[in-house]
């Protein structure tokens, strides 16, 4: 079996770029619609900056998350570029577009169908995947 050449300081810096699109993307640009259709209450944002030292293991696990989603998406684009002989940042937009169509969309949808949550509220957490996984994706392709 061939080894899968995986450039490990792409995925990191990937992992760190999805963090501060997150970062951005729930607090001052969405932040506070996010917080009003999810039903987080403004007293609990309020709480967990008292409890900031306790947020290390939460940002650490969440680093984690990414870190995986990241990795996983270095190995779509090597099979992608294999498959369809696509590379460069053309081929992080097309791996990183159909993973978020593929993958992250239609299991995110059940919050939408099985939970009542609305649609505006699928928009914004699926907008930040979706802007994400274009931006690891750009990354990771373009960092080969």
């Amino acid at each position: 079996m061939k080894p899968v050449p995986i450039n490990y300081l792409a995925v990191v810096v990937a992992a760190l770029a999805n963090m501060a699109i997150g970062f951005l993307w729930y607090g001052p640009l969405f932040g506070k619609t996010w917080m009003k259709l999810a039903g987080v209450a403004p007293k609990r944002k309020t709480s967990a900056k008292k409890k900031a030292p306790g947020m290390e293991k939460t940002y650490l696990l969440a680093f984690v998350g990414s870190l995986v989603m990241s990795y996983v998406l270095a190995h779509s684009l090597i099979f992608a570029a294999a498959y369809y002989e696509m590379s460069g940042i053309t081929g992080g937009l097309m791996s990183g577009f159909w993973n978020w169509l593929g993958f992250i969309a239609p299991v995110t949808l059940g919050a939408v169908l099985w939970e009542g949550k609305p649609w505006k509220l699928w928009l914004i957490i699926n907008g930040c995947y979706l802007v994400s996984l274009l931006v690891m994706g750009t990354i990771l392709a373009g960092w080969r």
